[in-house]
């Protein structure tokens, strides 16, 4: 069973940096991709960033292009996401997710090819 924990999540000013993480089990971690979504209270789930499963192929959201970069550390079963130039608009719940099938690049957008962590709050204040 796939298990994905968020962490890293917490207040930031405007201008500031923050580095998610997210921990995986269940699975040999280094044949799936991984990616994190966002979603905004009131607003739907959105995309923000995938990585394939070699690490080799990243994908961003146009909206966190040169601000944000996914990384993955197959040792450590770990994806990161590191933040910087947080702006207000980037408030939301970043959930963690990790590609069902195997070897593939990340370029899948569907809910339902994904297993889900439970998502860390990210809150930029102005």
């Amino acid at each position: 069973q796939v298990q994905l924990v968020e962490s890293g999540g917490g207040l930031v000013q405007a201008g500031g940096s923050l580095r998610l993480s997210c921990a995986a089990s269940g699975r040999t971690f280094n044949l799936y991709p991984m990616a994190w979504f966002r979603q905004a209270p009131g607003k739907a789930r959105e995309f923000a960033a995938a990585i394939s499963w070699t690490g080799r192929s990243t994908y961003y959201a146009d909206s966190v292009k040169g601000r944000f970069t996914i990384s993955r550390d197959n040792a450590k079963n770990t994806v990161y996401l590191q933040m910087n130039s947080l702006q207000p608009e980037d408030t939301a719940t970043y959930y963690c997710a990790q590609g069902k099938n195997p070897f593939q690049d990340g370029s899948s957008r569907i809910y339902e090819d994904h297993y889900w962590g439970q998502g860390t709050q990210v809150t930029v204040s102005s």
